[in-house]
């Protein structure tokens, strides 16, 4: 357990937490690291010890429920993903009677309705420099219940005869990073127009990605390289 002699100099005085509140202090360093990642912009700064004199205790408490810093990070962002997935999914919900392919319309809609809503929360889930970490850990970041969704939606929509532009996961990576894109432009720049013209080129984006109307024949692409790599990285599902 990496520590130090010094590694509760300067934490704040704390209570000890009694029997039953050790999820509390979890609770309390993901907050925590939520306000300096926000107060930073990043994790370059971000250190064990930093997050401890943020909370008031010493770093080996933050080791009893975190293993390292990318832990650390993703943990404390899962919940603005779920909060996203969970938008993603009621608005699927809603749609379904119109197929797989407006289920996932109305997703890719709640993705954009979410990031204008929630702008800050945005930020911090998708420009906030991360810990870089072995590729075989990548499979796990909480950005897989987004792109989880999404994904599910392509093969609902192929599966339903609404071919794909690109091979599976190749397809779901391209849309991912274009709705991001598309987000990010509007949040940097400060671009007007409104939420509907955003949804408007969300569209145009989920056109080119999966026909808006069922085909005859193959609805799924042969897999590609990068196709192969997406899907390594990413895991079974």
């Amino acid at each position: 357990m990496p520590s130090t002699s010094n590694d509760n100099v300067g934490a704040k005085p704390r209570r000890r937490n009694r029997r039953g509140e050790g999820e509390q202090l979890r609770a309390d360093i993901l907050a925590a690291v939520n306000r300096l990642l926000d107060r930073w912009g990043g994790d370059e700064k971000l250190t064990i010890r930093a997050v401890a004199h943020e909370v008031g205790v010493a770093a080996p408490s933050i080791y009893l429920h975190f293993s390292d810093k990318a832990e650390l990070v993703w943990a404390a962002l899962a919940d603005k993903y779920r909060q996203l997935a969970q938008q993603m999914s009621a608005a699927g919900l809603t749609a379904a009677a119109g197929g797989p392919r407006e289920k996932l319309r109305a997703q890719v809609h709640a993705y954009c309705r979410f990031a204008v809503d929630n702008p800050g929360h945005y930020r911090l889930m998708y420009q906030v420099r991360q810990p870089t970490v072995d590729p075989g850990r990548l499979g796990n970041h909480p950005a897989r219940q987004v792109s989880g969704l999404l994904r599910a939606g392509l093969t609902a929509s192929a599966d339903a005869g609404y071919p794909l532009a690109l091979p599976l996961h190749q397809a779901a990576h391209t849309l991912w990073t274009g709705l991001h894109g598309m987000v990010s432009v509007q949040h940097s720049f400060a671009m007007g127009g409104s939420t509907e013209d955003l949804l408007e080129l969300a569209d145009g984006l989920l056109d080119l990605v999966v026909a808006d109307e069922p085909a005859s024949g193959r609805t799924y692409p042969p897999q590609t390289g990068v196709d192969r790599v997406i899907a390594a990285v990413v895991g079974p599902e």
